[in-house]
């Protein structure tokens, strides 16, 4: 008989895999719903047989496996668990998972990754073993540390991680000479643009980008619209106006403002009244917020996941200040001309050794249109 002591990824078998790939599935139906906490799945399997199944709740509570073992009841006892990450350690506004797990008497727990969170950090998983449990961990790491990037980036770095969406003609532009970007790529590509929105908790644009095009950046696919994510906007110095459709629906949606330290305060005030969060941050030397600074003020306030969407001198900053992890670019077949807008306005690069490289993951197609999934190289 093997000791608890003595079980390790060697004892993984292919059910583990397969229990556990039901886990990350359902970690992935919460991307966007669960900051600040990581969106978790969790199996309950007894005798062979699913007993149950649970995803981190929308709004961050329950856990995972608070669910998990509330559907499961009785059937709990003598049960594996197979949850994407860690079961907590500390007591915070619900009572941590590893207890949860040992009064519900589960006999086995196999994890897909460790949480880097200084209260848990392989704290759960010496309480479970101090109570009898068998553990085994390292069960799809790579595929849950996809899924839990963000929780991951924003834990250990400070950050959340950032996607930067593009959609551009064949010859990169993003408009025509006279600004007309309405529809540059198909139905299907921008459905698909929508689903990302659903999937980050932030969607990201610059004050010109809030200033011309008025956008709502909400999620309008069917069945979605309450997955729509916090809204942000860089704004140095408050330029927004009082009456954008982003401060009009404030009160429905989040939406929140970056400026400078420096910024207006009766522009902060008025923004204020209307349900607009302001952050000040940091500013970089051309007066517009530091994007690191940025990403660190969403990330204290429980920002996972942030999807940047424009415009074109907002991509080049965050290119610039080498803080995209995916490349999401969409084509659309068609050519626009040398005059046209260009996706990336004031990326200025020199040296090629310098530029900013990614590697690709991968081209789907979107009726007429491709998308191109890259990442950050390393």
């Amino acid at each position: 008989m093997t000791s608890v002591s003595t079980i390790t990824a060697s004892t993984i078998t292919a059910a583990d895999r397969a229990f556990m790939a039901v886990a990350l599935r359902l970690a992935r139906r919460g991307l966007g719903r669960t900051a600040e906490n990581p969106s978790v799945g969790c199996v309950l399997v007894r005798d062979g047989e699913i007993v149950a199944r649970a995803r981190t709740s929308d709004g961050g509570r329950p856990h995972a496996e608070a669910n998990a073992l509330a559907m499961a009841g009785e059937a709990a006892r003598g049960a594996t668990a197979y949850v994407t990450l860690e079961p907590c350690a500390h007591w915070g506004r619900t009572p941590p998972c590893s207890n949860a797990l040992i009064e519900a008497g589960v006999a086995r727990v196999v994890v897909a990754v460790e949480d880097p969170d200084p209260r848990v950090d392989g704290g759960g998983l010496a309480m479970l073993r101090a109570a009898g449990i068998a553990v085994v961990t390292g069960v799809e790491t790579a595929a849950a540390e996809a899924g839990l990037a963000g929780y991951l980036s924003r834990t250990r770095i400070g950050r959340p991680t950032v996607t930067l969406k593009l959609a551009t003609s064949l010859d990169g532009r993003i408009a025509t000479a006279t600004g007309a970007s309405r529809w540059i790529t198909g139905p299907q590509a921008r459905a698909c643009g929508h689903l990302m929105r659903a999937r980050h908790d932030a969607i990201l644009v610059g004050a010109g980008t809030a200033t011309a095009d008025d956008p709502a950046l909400t999620c309008r696919l069917p069945g979605l619209e309450a997955q729509s994510p916090v809204r942000v906007v860089l704004d140095s110095g408050l330029a927004l106006s009082r009456s954008a459709r982003l401060v009009a629906t404030a009160a429905q949606t989040p939406t929140w403002v970056i400026c400078g330290q420096g910024a207006p305060s009766d522009r902060r005030g008025a923004l204020e009244a209307r349900g607009v969060a302001v952050i000040p941050v940091a500013t970089a030397p051309d007066g517009r917020p530091e994007i690191h600074a940025a990403l660190a003020a969403l990330g204290e306030r429980g920002i996972n996941s942030v999807l940047v969407e424009g415009g074109a001198a907002v991509a080049a900053a965050f290119l610039k200040a080498d803080a995209v992890d995916t490349l999401a670019l969409f084509r659309a077949p068609v050519a626009i001309g040398g005059d046209g807008r260009a996706a990336l306005d004031g990326l200025s690069v020199a040296d090629l050794d310098g530029a900013p490289r990614f590697r690709s993951d991968g081209i789907e197609c979107l009726g007429a249109d491709t998308l191109e999934t890259l990442r950050r190289r390393t």
